[in-house]
Order: C-alpha cells, then structure tokens, then sequence
C-alpha cells in the first residue's frame, strides 16, 4: 500500500471515529490490486459487502455552455443546441463516471437505453486514479 492510500485510509478512518461509528472496525483498503486485466476480480474478493449500496445512473445526450443571461431568458418552447450531433451515442454514467455509451430505444412506452459498448472494469478502476 502507498502512502497516499495509508493517509486516505486514516482520513477515511478519523472521518468514521467522528460519525460516531460504533462497530469499531478499522477502515479496510479495497484490494484494487487483485482486479485482473479482463476486468474479472481474484478468488480473495467479496463483493457482496457492496452489492446493495444504491448508485445515481444517468444517461447524458450532451452538454453546452450558456452564460447565466441567457439561463434566466429560457422558457417554455425554447431549444438549447447541445454538443452531440443526431445519432451519437449516449453516454451512461453511474456517480459521474462513465461506465458505457448506448442507444435510446422505447420500452413498454417508456425511455430505455440500450448499451453498445461497456468500459471495462479494470479500464473504470484505471480512470478512478
């Protein structure tokens, strides 16, 4: 371990002993280490401490940039050009991190997405240091 992630760890650590954490369990540093370069993770890894914590996942279309006149002027009726061109993919996000790029398609008369291409694991881990 680093000492950039020893010093997270007791920043993460100190953080907990303040939210009056009472299970007085030390902070453990997630074994990034054993993911394997086809994005599986080692026989060591339980994942299923994690599995349950709920994540934010959007689909974005595109950005644009407006100065804050032009903000307050928008209304009903008004269209605000975006960065994409018509057909480019989506791109999906979970927590602001980019995990894939899809499609729009409709499902039981609702939005749905379709994903074409998914990063990889290993490729998310990378772009999270």
């Amino acid at each position: 371990m680093s000492d950039s992630d020893s010093e997270v760890m007791d920043e993460w650590a100190e953080a907990m002993a303040e939210a009056g954490d009472d299970a007085g369990e030390e902070a453990q540093a997630a074994p990034l280490e054993s993911l394997q370069a086809d994005g599986s993770a080692g026989d060591d890894v339980n994942l299923d401490v994690i599995l349950d914590i709920p994540v934010t996942i959007s689909m974005e279309i595109g950005r644009t940039d407006i100065n804050i006149r032009n903000l307050l002027q928008l209304n009903q009726g008004s269209v605000v050009e975006l960065d994409r061109l018509a057909g480019e993919p989506l791109d999906v996000l979970v927590n602001g991190t980019l995990i894939a790029h899809g499609e729009v398609v409709v499902v039981n008369e609702k939005f749905g997405i379709r994903l074409t291409d998914v990063i990889s694991p290993a490729e998310r881990v990378k772009n999270l240091k």
